[in-house]
């Protein structure tokens, strides 16, 4: 049965690197298709030659009037027992400023006497159904092209089987709160080692720096606690037949005590039956 990704988001948050990146690597990409229309492909995805095995559709770009209909086609889709995943992409609204107003583009969405950063709000509403039912939102504010086919890549290829996956990211609150996660802990009471001479060069993937946070007691307690809290919802998250599941863990900077408990925590998610990916966010800023 073939496999279906819809590829949805905010203008400027990356769409069109996206969807040439699953091209690329085999994927059918249809450009803003008529959920109408759904029933169509689905038909010719299912034919015995298997030629469309991997169909990506991309949608919301200009195609907003049909947006409303693409949800009850997706939960149709799902329903007819076909492997349907949505991927959104997002930025933060001062990122996709900026975007705009270096390649001069117009925005999209119309709005009436407003600039840019009206009609990205006004965007924002109109997804806002679609982004929450998303299986995978990233966060592009932080990432350049390259890094951004990485991830894609990195979703799509560890995404395609059975399962929960899972994605533990270190984060510095400084630099803001992370968009495409679904739980975040905050480890900023625990000693900062930013503040001892010989560690603050040094990052969370130093043994040093990781005795120094663990020699805490908090530091253990907090991961005991966590133990018992993951226990409880990793199984439960699977059964309830959630795709993805990211968990961010914040410092003040990124660098050293959330890189710390953010391997630790992956270290914790294996000893349940996950193989979390951790990533580090801001540990060369």
């Amino acid at each position: 049965m073939a496999e279906y990704l819809f590829l949805v988001g905010m203008s400027g948050a990356g769409r069109s690197t996206a969807a040439a990146t699953l091209e690329d690597r085999g994927w059918f990409v249809i450009d803003n298709l008529p959920p109408a229309l759904l029933g169509k492909v689905a038909e010719l995805a299912n034919q015995p030659t298997g030629e469309y095995q991997l169909v990506c559709l991309v949608a919301g770009r200009g195609g907003y009037e049909a947006l409303a209909d693409l949800r009850p086609a997706i939960a149709s889709l799902r329903a007819s027992g076909a492997r349907v995943r949505m991927l959104f992409l997002d930025a933060p609204d001062e990122v996709l400023v900026r975007r705009f107003e270096a390649n001069r583009r117009r925005h999209p969405v119309e709005v009436e006497d407003g600039g840019v950063l009206e009609a990205i709000r006004e965007e924002r509403e109109l997804l806002e159904g679609l982004r929450e039912d998303a299986d995978v939102v990233i966060d592009t504010g932080d990432l350049n092209v390259h890094q951004l086919r990485d991830r894609v890549i990195e979703v799509v290829d560890h995404g395609g089987g059975e399962g929960m996956e899972t994605t533990v990211i270190s984060f510095g609150f400084k630099h803001g709160l992370p968009l495409d996660v679904d739980l975040v802990f905050d480890c900023r009471f625990l000693p900062n080692p930013h503040w001892v001479p010989g560690l603050r060069p040094l990052t969370g993937l130093d043994d040093e720096v990781k005795k120094f946070v663990m020699s805490d007691p908090q530091a253990t307690e907090l991961l005991s606690r966590l133990d018992a809290l993951f226990d409880l919802v990793l199984p439960a998250y699977a059964r309830e037949g959630k795709s993805y599941l990211s968990v961010a863990m914040g410092c003040t900077g990124g660098r050293h005590r959330s890189v710390v408990l953010a391997e630790e925590l992956g270290e914790l998610m294996r000893h349940h039956g996950f193989q979390p990916r951790v990533h580090h966010r801001d540990i060369a800023r």
